[in-house]
């Protein structure tokens, strides 16, 4: 027996001193920090499944803060084309909070986005409801309150609207309703997909739904993604060169005088970094 002595007495200092193993290596590991960063290279970028670039790439990035009772702040910023709705502008730029709480395996999000286009002009945009006779100015912008429900993989987020949608004239309490589920493969691999809807107030030609399918591979903490992106917004609103950027029409007129189907179904490539 004696040769089982030595064995069982380190397995005994072992489970001894567990706890306290645990509490440094607790202590050795640092919290995460409460600011990142991001950046997103993108083939084209789209918005609810719009494209906002006209078939062209963007750079993508921003931060976000968290605090450990769950508050919220962040900014995320990229290119956009003036045609795809935001005259004179060519940058959007999104400034977000609000309040994450887990529950287990579920989780709530509540908060409000503003949307920002830094040197647009809404006045070319004031014929775009067919529907109304008001007319917006100043600089292109949108402003929304939103709550999320959350489980495991599957997440639901209602967006809505406080002020005019993208300030086309008489829209406010437009409302987005977003599907989405992110599933990890293993092996830095996963997949994603995402169904919404966005219903106009007040201008219910403009409604459309837009779906995504995709899969991601994490390459030391690159995260390299292609998604198949679609929408049935195609042909839903009259034509007309003001009211096009917001229908998504098959002869869509942007503001640069180009033409291009912004609904279309196409593949987006992307790469990004959390850091």
């Amino acid at each position: 027996m004696r040769k089982f002595v030595l064995p069982l007495a380190l397995a005994a200092s072992a489970s001894a001193s567990a706890p306290a193993i645990a509490q440094q290596a607790a202590a050795a590991t640092p919290p995460p920090p409460p600011v990142t960063g991001n950046m997103t290279l993108v083939s084209e970028y789209r918005f609810r499944g719009i494209d906002q670039t006209y078939g062209k790439p963007a750079i993508q990035g921003g931060f976000d803060y968290s605090h450990e009772s769950g508050i919220y702040l962040g900014n995320w910023n990229s290119n956009v084309s003036q045609g795809a709705g935001y005259p004179g502008g060519n940058i959007e730029m999104d400034f977000y909070g609000g309040w994450k709480k887990a529950l287990g395996d579920f989780g709530l999000d509540l908060g409000a986005i503003y949307y920002y286009y830094p040197g647009s002009d809404a006045q070319f945009i004031g014929a775009a409801n067919p529907h109304s006779t008001k007319t917006n100015s100043g600089t292109v912008h949108n402003i929304e309150a939103y709550v999320g429900l959350s489980w495991k993989w599957l997440s639901l987020k209602w967006s809505h609207a406080l002020s005019d949608y993208f300030l086309v004239p008489d829209t406010s309490g437009t409302n987005y309703y977003d599907l989405s589920a992110t599933y990890d493969l293993g092996s830095g691999w996963g997949v994603n997909g995402h169904v919404g809807h966005l219903s106009v107030q007040g201008y219910s030609e403009a409604d459309y739904t837009d779906y995504k399918l995709g899969v991601t591979k994490d390459v030391a903490g690159w995260v390299f993604g292609a998604s198949y992106v679609g929408t049935n917004a195609k042909g839903n609103c009259p034509f007309n060169a003001t009211s096009a950027p917001y229908c998504f029409s098959d002869t869509t007129l942007g503001f640069d005088g180009k033409s291009k189907d912004a609904g279309r179904a196409t593949i987006v490539l992307q790469v990004g970094k959390t850091f």
